[in-house]
């Protein structure tokens, strides 16, 4: 394998890891723009404007979009973070260039008003449907407290409110602004001719304005935002639902963000305190039938992180689960693991690292978030190195240094009281 990386003139980088013994390619545009770069008043624009880019060009209808994908057999999808939004597909080959006119196109779509009504309705229905299932809107509810006043504290799908009010106008500007080429990656992995690939993006992409080039005044060639690491809010918070059948609870605690070196120390701590199965939470309360869900995760941004604890259960064992998983903690950071644990996880991570690596669909996204947050190509093997130097003094450094007891509390379902937690 190989890596190759140039710029177009107007910005747009292209980068490409070169695989001539895959059968298949992937690749993805990967826009620097997200909920995070979102003011109140257009809250969700980064998430519609994912949606409506697949209603079309002004070339192509969005049935004409979805029909010329369908006969290249192109693997198609996008989705919006709070730091990214990502058009990618995966397909053969010899049709990578089909594919990359086709998805290319789509970051310059028509803005119809009559799709905008359309997809507006969509994604009401989208932020409706979310709150009505468990956990209830408790992700973004939790978030929101945890990061308040902090822009990661937006929610990716906006609010009923400021989607209702978005005006296509808004997301207009939106697009000139956060859709420059020099906001936007094209990342290729598996097997391509890379300046066949550059070629390409210069036929599709070579005539995109940067921002730098413009004189309209409208304009910034970023939105200043300031990043900064900052410490989670605590606090209990109950959130009453008659209707749920189970009590839904996480726990949010401060983490590493992706830039710092411990974040793959806290991805171990996770797997073997919080992994679906064969951990801590696992053992001690899915195998033993007190709770349906007990998982523990970590969540990486340029500035922050943190680990959430998510929980269910029947709610007359709610307070329980709560009280061993903080138990299960407490033993955690005050006697460390086993070095067993610690090989068993490693073995996990290794395992799931190189299978998820093995296709291009996989290595685009690890190239993909190593090169838009550290600006660095990493090889599959030197990802492996950095889990393998792991030491159980690394976990008992990290698990001092971010106690995941100290954290922000928030409970979901139909207990109107929740004992000690109240």
């Amino acid at each position: 394998m190989r890596f190759q990386n140039t710029q177009l003139d107007n910005g747009l980088e292209v980068i490409a890891e070169i695989n001539e013994a895959a059968y298949s390619v992937s690749f993805g545009f990967f826009v620097n723009t997200g909920s995070r770069n979102e003011t109140p008043e257009i809250a969700g624009v980064s998430h519609f404007l994912e949606h409506i880019a697949f209603k079309g060009t002004e070339n192509r209808t969005a049935e004409e979009v979805n029909r010329c994908f369908d006969v290249i057999g192109a693997d198609v999808n996008a989705f919006t973070t709070e730091e990214q939004t990502v058009f990618f597909a995966s397909l053969l080959p010899e049709l990578l260039g089909e594919a990359v006119e086709l998805l290319g196109t789509l970051l310059r779509p028509a803005l119809r008003q009559n799709d905008f009504a359309t997809e507006k309705k969509v994604i009401l229905e989208e932020i409706r449907m979310y709150d009505d299932q468990p956990p209830f809107g408790a992700d973004d509810k939790s978030r929101e407290l945890f990061f308040a006043g902090h822009p990661l504290a937006n929610s990716v799908l906006g609010t009923l409110d400021s989607v209702s009010n978005l005006s296509l106008d808004q997301v207009r500007c939106y697009l000139e602004q956060r859709y420059s080429p020099e906001n936007i990656v094209l990342i290729g992995a598996g097997r391509l001719e890379f300046d066949q690939f550059v070629r390409k993006a210069e036929q599709v992409c070579g005539g995109w304005k940067s921002l730098r080039s413009r004189q309209n005044g409208r304009v910034e060639t970023d939105n200043e935002l300031e990043f900064r690491r900052v410490r989670g809010h605590r606090g209990c918070h109950r959130i009453f639902k008659e209707s749920a059948a189970q009590q839904y609870t996480l726990l949010l605690s401060d983490a590493p963000s992706a830039h710092d070196a411990d974040r793959f120390t806290a991805g171990m701590i996770a797997n073997m305190l919080g992994d679906d199965v064969g951990s801590r939470l696992y053992w001690e309360l899915v195998d033993s039938g007190v709770a349906d869900w007990a998982e523990l995760g970590t969540n990486e941004f340029l500035d922050n992180g943190f680990f959430v604890t998510g929980l269910s259960s029947e709610p007359e064992y709610a307070e329980e689960v709560c009280n061993r998983t903080r138990q299960i903690y407490h033993e955690a950071t005050k006697n460390c693991f086993t070095q067993e644990e610690l090989n068993r996880s490693k073995s996990k991570i290794l395992s799931r690292l190189v299978l998820a690596n093995e296709r291009p669909s996989g290595r685009l996204f690890a190239i993909g978030s190593e090169w838009t947050v550290h600006r660095q190509y990493r090889t599959i093997r030197q990802d492996l190195e950095e889990i393998r130097r792991i030491t159980l003094d690394d976990v008992a450094t990290v698990l001092k240094k971010y106690p995941l007891n100290d954290h922000l509390f928030v409970t979901v379902g139909p207990l109107e009281r929740f004992g000690s937690f109240d």
